[in-house]
């Protein structure tokens, strides 16, 4: 998967994750289940790295919604150790 796919596929599932109501904070993992499923169909992927594909999707939720106009410094803020 290159990143031009992989963005394409965290744009599709955030969409959905909007029209569900799922809260970028979410974190029960039964309720992103159906996210991974999703990945690992679309793009053949185990279990983990479509996991972590729907995580990904998460923090650019977040990332997208936050009032900074940096997003990398305010990845710090997540955890996601940009610099």
């Amino acid at each position: 998967m290159n990143e031009e796919e992989q963005n394409s596929e965290i744009e599709k599932i955030a969409n959905l994750m909007v029209h569900d109501g799922v809260s970028p904070d979410e974190q029960d993992d039964v309720k992103l289940e159906k996210y991974k499923n999703i990945i690992k169909e679309d793009c053949n992927l185990d279990d983990d790295s479509s996991m972590k594909l729907v995580y990904e999707t998460l923090l650019y939720r977040k990332l997208k919604n936050s009032d900074s106009g940096d997003i990398l410094e305010k990845g710090n803020d997540f955890g996601a150790g940009f610099s």
